[in-house]
């Protein structure tokens, strides 16, 4: 397939109910904040982690859409399977921790990978991990998601019924917490880079499986912690070139959020927002596109 020829720059709006949208380890598992201003953070990890499960379940190991950093894998196993498959010669026998000095035999092991793997060929990886099978960089990045307000987080007390072991059956129950944000609106960045497409064989066809999964991904990810997770609107700034027609912060700067106050809506940040009660649904808030007077070459897409 034909490698994507556009770049393109996006703005993902998710939210969150009485959950915890991604736990920090180093916290004690409390919903990620930024100390500073209370805002919450949702990992670029942790959203790749989401597009790769969907895509693992949607396409269940289709040619082209198995998944690297899938569950319990074991990295060398599928860099052995490159060097198999495309029987490319080591420099030393059975010493696979070098690529081949010629050039051409070493891009072999990367583009089958790249032609076998979603994410790799998506996100990119590492693969010199004991098996060499060389560096391949995404055209697909995403940053961190921000809450566009302060969040709360609350700790909830909970209770068990029932007990682990024998000597504690007496217990009449074991005491637990857990933690959840009642309400947010996160926003997250991201860049396709068509000239790194054209190297890892990134498609319009992996394009609309990028854009599928996240807006479901939320939905495959359901757990007690995360229960009422929605992808809310996906902004989507297409360039009619591979280097691009606008820098990004601009586009995004066209994507506002206001809070509604009846009639009125306020920008997010206004002070007026401090005398509104807090947020609790999406239907608070107002996401505007500003699509006047976008520089020549600009189209915008919405997925959703």
């Amino acid at each position: 397939m034909t490698a994507l020829q556009n770049r393109y720059d996006f703005v993902l709006f998710f939210d969150v109910t009485n959950g915890n949208p991604n736990g920090d380890p180093d916290a004690g598992n409390l919903p990620r904040l930024d100390p500073e201003t209370n805002q919450g953070l949702v990992s670029d990890v942790a959203l790749k982690r989401k597009v790769r499960n969907y895509v693992e379940a949607s396409h269940d190991g289709d040619a082209g859409h198995r998944i690297y950093m899938s569950e319990r894998a074991v990295l060398n196993e599928r860099h052995q399977e490159a060097w198999e498959q495309t029987r490319v010669q080591p420099a030393k026998p059975n010493d696979y921790s070098h690529l081949p000095r010629d050039e051409a035999e070493a891009r072999k092991l990367t583009d089958w990978m790249c032609a076998n793997f979603f994410d790799i060929r998506t996100f990119g990886a590492v693969m010199t991990t004991g098996v060499n099978c060389g560096q391949v960089r995404g055209p697909v990045q995403i940053t961190f998601a921000r809450s566009e307000e302060p969040v709360l987080p609350l700790e909830i007390s909970i209770t068990r019924s029932s007990v682990t072991n024998e000597k504690d059956r007496d217990k009449e129950r074991t005491m637990g917490r857990k933690h959840i944000v009642p309400y947010g609106l996160y926003r997250a960045h991201g860049f396709i880079n068509a000239k790194l497409a054209g190297k890892t064989g990134f498609s319009e066809d992996d394009l609309q499986t990028l854009w599928t999964a996240l807006r479901d991904m939320l939905d495959l990810d359901r757990s007690a912690a995360r229960g009422e997770m929605s992808a809310r609107r996906l902004i989507a700034f297409r360039h009619d070139s591979a280097l691009g027609n606008a820098q990004a912060h601009k586009l995004f700067d066209r994507v506002k959020v206001h809070r509604r106050a009846g009639e009125e809506t306020i920008p997010v940040g206004d002070p007026r927002t401090h005398n509104l009660p807090p947020a609790r649904a999406f239907d608070d808030y107002a996401v505007t596109l500003d699509r006047e007077n976008l520089l020549q070459g600009i189209e915008i897409v919405e997925p959703f």
